[in-house]
């Protein structure tokens, strides 16, 4: 994180992270004392970091992450993250509850391993929460690994 590489992502972090807490359908988002998730490496490969957040709805989700200062971002994550082939599950989660980063790996392990699915899904190919009726198919997909 403190390597000249990661330089624009370190400074942008803040600032996206303030706008995402003041988002609207913003619900809760992993972060240790320091106030973000840098520090969190549930993987044995250190460089790995995670990202994890709730918000009331699919569309509110896709709102920050498609039209909000989160987009720049987005469209700089080569130059700081390796292009993984997948690096980005959904969820539905009741309401109240706060997703472990071990339930993100299975999920996420669940995804690569089944594909989309009402238990892991992702922007392209979503899954109502259970109390609605028709699945969200989106054509966009993307998002910070």
């Amino acid at each position: 994180m403190d390597g000249p590489v990661m330089a624009g992502f370190k400074a942008a972090l803040e600032p996206v992270n303030a706008l995402a807490d003041t988002a609207p359908g913003f619900v809760w988002r992993l972060q240790t004392e320091d106030g973000d998730a840098t520090a969190i490496r549930p993987y044995e490969d250190e460089r790995m970091m995670v990202n994890m957040s709730t918000w009331e709805s699919i569309e509110a989700l896709r709102a920050f992450v498609y039209t909000s200062g989160h987009t720049s971002v987005m469209r700089n994550r080569k130059q700081w993250f390796e292009q993984l082939e997948i690096y980005l599950v959904l969820w539905w989660v009741p309401a109240g509850h706060e997703p472990t980063v071990e339930e993100a790996k299975e999920r996420l392990e669940h995804l690569r391993g089944h594909g989309p699915t009402p238990y892991a899904f992702t922007f392209r190919a979503s899954f109502p929460s259970p109390d609605a009726i028709q699945p969200i198919v989106d054509d966009e997909i993307g998002c910070p690994a």
